[in-house]
């Protein structure tokens, strides 16, 4: 048997080739639309991509399972589970039930249903035929390093009413429904820690589920209540374009395509990110939201996409064309040019040094705070307004445009991009905080 993992870090998601090498056959589970890795790989292994699957329909990043379809003409097999709502639409696939087994040769990938984090997620136990004993599974986003997927996204990203509760229920029972399988089995989950498919995600890579059920808190829950309590409270705000995620991976995404982007003389589109790093951007701002590119910009930008409409970029060629293929991951593909750096020509934003910061009195100033909710909720400034840095452009500010406010985030990076949404809007007072609240605590 030959098995390989796939790690992208943007999206610090996992995906998975595993092949019988008697007979050349390969299935990749859980890809991305570029398939790239998963070809080349392939041919250095002597073996064929014959067949696709995936754990779910995904949020958080656009699926490769119909490219693999049409491209590489792999057969294709999908959750038929979780109702009609949330079955696949415009493909040519087989429809997967409980106990249904996948064949790769002398490779079986047995189907488990794990509803929870969606109605239709599936895993798939791998047994090696040469062995009767299973080897591990393949648990997309049910269970993580030390967590579990969360319940929330259909009601948060997709607007499917009183659907958290549902899920978490589900995911209690899923639990308890692989309480038979052996510790030894080893886990291969969908996602490593940067996700926002959960709340505390670890960075190990594989574990296992004996491991996991002595330390990971999901596993410590003998009564459902408690169960639904811990794991509904604290989930990390989704971006917003996980509701496109879901609807472009349930009804289809555009062929993938490695076209570069072209400068362009003036910048025309609605939406501009600026990928220059904070410092520059705070000495010359531009018309852009400020999103620098780095490990974090996906999370960053989903936040500020708008799928029925351009978008342009400001950044050198280089960062520029990385920056476009990362976004087509998660199914964006308008970037219809950018902007140099180097041509743009904008003012500096005000910032405050945390000493000078701390000695102001709190009680006479406007403070906005655009953390996540749980960050506020652990600590604030007194008489602070909260309001999520990925919310400015579509929620109501809590000052006008003529207020000097104070901005700050936890270190520094979200109110920089904060600062580039005000100064946009008209907020022409806005100070930001250098360092955040870490750095003034």
């Amino acid at each position: 048997m030959y098995f390989k993992s796939f790690f992208n870090g943007p999206l610090a998601q996992m995906s998975y080739m595993v092949g019988c090498q008697k007979t050349g056959e390969a299935i990749i589970i859980d890809p991305l639309r570029d398939l790239t890795p998963y070809i080349e790989t392939a041919e250095s292994e002597n073996l064929e991509i014959k067949y696709v699957t995936e754990t779910h329909i995904h949020a958080d990043f656009a699926s490769g399972l119909r490219e693999a379809v049409n491209r590489l003409g792999a057969k294709a097999y999908v959750s038929g589970l979780g109702g009609e709502d949330w079955q696949y639409k415009a493909i040519d696939a087989e429809r997967l039930a409980e106990g249904d087994v996948i064949k790769v040769g002398n490779v079986k990938l047995e189907v488990i249903h794990t509803p929870g984090h969606t109605p239709e997620s599936i895993s798939f136990l791998l047994t090696d035929n040469q062995s009767d004993i299973p080897m591990g599974l393949f648990t997309g986003d049910f269970i993580f390093v030390g967590d579990v997927g969360r319940p929330d996204l259909l009601e948060t990203a997709a607007g499917v009413k009183d659907s958290t509760e549902i899920g978490a229920k589900q995911m209690y029972q899923s639990i308890k429904k692989i309480a038979d399988l052996p510790d030894y089995i080893q886990i291969w989950p969908g996602h490593g820690a940067g996700s926002a498919c959960g709340k505390s995600l670890g960075a190990v890579p594989v574990t296992t589920l004996g491991y996991e059920r002595v330390n990971s808190w999901a596993f410590q829950y003998d009564d459902e209540e408690s169960f639904i309590q811990a794991l509904t409270s604290e989930q990390p705000e989704p971006p917003y374009y996980f509701k496109e995620m879901k609807r472009i991976n349930r009804d289809g995404v555009n062929p993938y395509s490695a076209d570069s982007v072209m400068p362009v003389a003036e910048l025309t589109a609605s939406v501009v990110l600026d990928l220059r790093q904070k410092e520059v951007f705070a000495e010359n701002g531009s018309m852009g939201i400020n999103v620098p590119y780095n490990k974090k910009f996906l999370s960053f930008a989903g936040w500020y996409l708008n799928y029925e409409e351009p978008l342009q970029l400001i950044g050198d060629f280089e960062m520029v064309q990385q920056a476009a293929d990362e976004l087509k991951l998660i199914g964006f593909d308008k970037v219809t040019g950018y902007l140099p750096g180097n041509k743009v020509n904008g003012p500096s934003y005000d910032q405050i040094e945390p000493a000078d910061f701390k000695e102001k009195d709190k009680e006479t100033i406007n403070i906005l705070d655009v953390r996540t909710q749980k960050e506020w909720d652990d600590s604030h400034f007194e008489g602070a307004k909260h309001l999520h840095f990925g919310k400015l452009t579509t929620e109501e500010i809590p000052f006008n445009q003529d207020d000097k406010i104070y901005v700050h985030c936890q270190s520094g990076v979200r109110s920089a991009i904060a600062m580039s949404i005000l100064e946009n809007l008209g907020y022409e007072q806005a100070v930001n905080i250098k360092g955040g609240y870490d750095a003034v605590k």
